[in-house]
């Protein structure tokens, strides 16, 4: 080869390799055909590029441009818009074009927690819901799974779990429309399904659904870094996560320094030098037995900070069903962060968990700690959290499922929050809440918000509204000072509940649906909705 054709090869090499360092203009993962822009606030478009490339922003009449920064990244602010049903085209255009189409704009609601959130309306045993399905303002994004130590910035297609049994739960999949297709909308959380479909159809908004749970998940998994340090409470979750990372390293590099030893002996000596260690999985990454606190806010949370959402859904707390000031304060953290990184005071609905164990009969609740104790750090938070709402579902459980299919109910509790706190609707949107007590002699009267029209004795079956039963109520107990608690009477009387027992001359106390499975708790408001359980005691 001459010189003169070696140069040119070498250039056309150069231009080659100067070409793919270039980079496509792309943006970030959440935004896909087909979703939902949140209405009436500003709305951030970003992504990456080039550095020092001029990037142009196009959706409903809005031009905007940004110049990426030294690292590649632009970022736009769509001006607030208002809800709009026809789809538009968002298209962004830099180096190359991108062009998404069929994009409403209307209320987006972050679904977020453990299994029960992501567990899809397919497996609810509800075909004529599936089958009836024709929302196509409604959409969803489906989950994934990141367990991350690093805070990501972008959507992230990563295994979640060690052995995966399913690798599909682990792929981004992009925003879809709820149409009469089971394959579309089988992987929607049902929970919320329901509620999008009850809010939609009471307001007409077209509504998206984005989902980051994840089966098996605590708590601690979702707070920020930042919590630790603005709420002292959860601070000591950090040095948990510290401090398993250190014993990772330590026990890591003491292995391998000892197996380097033993080979350098064994190679002196002549004979096989034996496979180094297996190294244990990092704690960012162990699922079985890890120390998570914050892996996945890191992965799967913290990508979603500059998407602009009307609010959150949140259905979590089996993993920490035992804890109840300590949920609170773990909670309140993570509420008071996501909205601080967030920018947003949004909404932020809970569900309080159902039942799961066979029922017993011990007045007391049990002799173990269990879910019913977290329900009563879930009823606390309702005055510890503003702008908070919690759906009782202590009546729509079944002993032994973890995972209960009646989601309907759970959705459309959560909806009745945001239609009157939210969307304006004058409705009774809880259940009865335990408001105070007050002793008279041999009696204890429970005073209670949310009544409604009033209180009632009610009989809930299946999917079925709860209706008003001419049975007594069940599940109350009540205690002396000695501590023993025995089954009381309890009697509606106007807007209180009176209880009282033969065997308790000298009440101190009440107890309603304390227990893992209360079965038959039967206090609800005219409007069928149950009555939370309560404890009036702390011991």
């Amino acid at each position: 080869m001459n010189a003169k054709l070696k140069l040119s090869v070498v250039l056309l090499v150069a231009l080659c390799m100067a070409a793919a360092a270039r980079a496509d203009v792309r943006l970030q993962r959440v935004f896909t055909d087909h979703m939902i822009l949140q209405r009436d606030i500003n709305v951030n478009v970003w992504g990456w590029g080039n550095p020092g490339e001029k990037v142009s922003v196009q959706f409903g009449g809005q031009n905007l441009s940004a110049i990426t920064d030294e690292k590649g990244k632009w970022a736009v602010k769509l001006a607030p818009m208002k809800a709009n049903t026809t789809p538009q085209n968002l298209t962004v255009i830099g180096k190359n074009k991108i062009e998404l189409t069929d994009i409403l704009v209307g209320d987006v609601w972050l679904c977020s927690g453990q299994s029960n959130m992501s567990f899809g309306i397919g497996g609810c045993n509800a075909p004529e819901d599936i089958k009836s399905a024709d929302y196509p303002m409604i959409r969803f994004r489906g989950g994934w799974g990141c367990w991350s130590g690093p805070l990501m910035e972008d959507l992230v297609e990563k295994p979640w779990y060690r052995v995966a049994i399913d690798e599909d739960l682990a792929r981004l999949k992009p925003w879809k429309r709820i149409v009469p297709d089971a394959k579309e909308i089988g992987d929607c959380p049902a929970v919320g399904f329901y509620f999008a479909r009850k809010v939609f159809k009471e307001t007409g908004v077209p509504i998206g659904i984005l989902e980051a749970a994840i089966g098996g998940s605590s708590i601690e998994a979702w707070l920020p870094p930042t919590a630790f340090t603005d709420y002292p409470a959860v601070a000591y979750l950090a040095k948990q996560r510290q401090d398993a990372i250190d014993n990772w390293h330590k026990k890591t590099i003491a292995d391998m320094e000892k197996w380097v030893a033993d080979a350098k002996q064994n190679m002196a000596d002549g004979k096989e030098v034996s496979d180094p260690p297996k190294v244990g999985p990092h704690p960012n990454e162990n699922f079985d037995g890890r120390c998570e606190v914050s892996t996945l806010y890191n992965g799967m949370i913290n990508p979603l900070t500059p998407f602009a959402i009307k609010g959150v859904l949140w259905y979590q707390g089996e993993n920490n069903g035992a804890e109840q000031q300590t949920y609170i304060d773990k909670l309140s953290a993570l509420v008071g962060s996501w909205r601080k990184l967030w920018g947003n005071e949004f909404p932020f609905y809970y569900v309080q968990l159902t039942i799961l164990d066979p029922p017993n009969n011990d007045p007391s609740g049990g002799d173990k700690p269990g879910w019913q104790m977290i329900r009563m750090g879930m009823l606390q938070a309702l005055k510890v959290i503003p702008n908070s709402g919690m759906a009782v579902t202590v009546d729509v459980g079944e002993a032994g499922d973890i995972h209960p299919k009646n989601k309907f109910d759970v959705g459309e509790r959560l909806a009745l929050w945001a239609l009157a706190k939210d969307y304006g609707k004058k409705i009774v949107y809880s259940g009865p809440l335990y408001k105070g007590m007050q002793i008279e002699k041999s009696k204890i009267r429970i005073s209670f918000d949310s009544i409604g029209n009033g209180l009632m004795v009610g009989k809930k079956d299946g999917l079925n509204p709860a209706v008003e039963d001419s049975s007594k109520l069940k599940r109350f107990a009540i205690s002396g000072e000695d501590k023993k608690w025995v089954w009381a009477n309890a009697v509606i009387d106007g807007k209180t509940v009176v209880v009282s027992s033969p065997d308790v001359a000298k009440p101190v106390a009440v107890r309603y649906a304390y227990s893992m499975n209360p079965e038959g708790a039967n206090l609800y408001n005219q409007e069928g909705l149950p009555a939370s359980p309560f404890r009036t005691d702390d011991w």
